[in-house]
């Protein structure tokens, strides 16, 4: 059965994503993701432009249904918002190590790391709207993305069994401590005037009439 452009093209980034999943991101090269496709090299080439158009592709083909979750997913508290993306943010880096390693390159932007930050900057603006933001957003952001970049690369550097459970969240909760104010405080209930006698209602009456 001869498959449709846009089949070749998801068979192609599937096998892709399998390479670096198994090999690592040194192994994804044109031809080696031609040959495990079942493809000649220049086959791929009429999808994707370079090595690096093929990285992009592949990144963006796994990080979607990521990046739509954490999109969909909006708590009516804007914190715990953030700390459910938080929280995904680690758990993905943790089963995608290859292909977090390419979103994280420096030098290299992606489209797949481009919108994960847009995500990003929503979550944290919705804080700031709430009045619980003690610095510029923009700053926020990136102490927020710098420590979760951070946790996942340490805690990959580790062997599975070595690594700390309670490190994300300690860098998460030393986050919040610097970009986060206090939680306001709820309104003072209203004076219950009903309870005064009237004597101190009229004591009260004349304090307030004095100038």
């Amino acid at each position: 059965m001869v498959k449709s452009r846009s089949e070749t093209r998801a068979h192609i980034l599937e096998t892709a994503a399998r390479l670096l999943d198994d090999e690592g991101a040194a192994a994804l090269t044109i031809r080696a993701v031609a040959q495990a496709a079942g493809l000649q090299a220049p086959a791929l080439y009429r999808f994707f432009e370079d090595k690096d158009a093929l990285l992009d592709a592949v990144a963006e083909h796994v990080f979607t249904t990521y990046v739509t979750g954490k999109a969909a997913a909006r708590d009516g508290d804007p914190v715990a918002d953030l700390r459910t993306g938080w929280d995904a943010h680690i758990g993905f880096g943790l089963a995608n190590a290859a292909l977090f390693g390419l979103l994280v390159t420096p030098g290299r932007t992606s489209p797949a790391a481009e919108a994960g930050l847009a995500v990003l900057r929503a979550r944290v603006h919705r804080i700031a709207e709430a009045g619980r933001l003690r610095v510029p957003e923009r700053l926020a952001v990136e102490l927020i993305h710098a420590a979760g970049t951070g946790a996942v690369l340490t805690l990959l550097a580790r062997r599975p069994e070595d690594r700390d459970p309670e490190l994300a969240e300690a860098m998460f909760e030393a986050v919040l401590g610097r970009i986060l104010t206090d939680a306001p405080a709820p309104p003072e209930a209203a004076a219950d005037l009903s309870k005064l006698t009237g004597a101190e209602r009229a004591l009260l009456a004349e304090w307030l009439g004095r100038d």
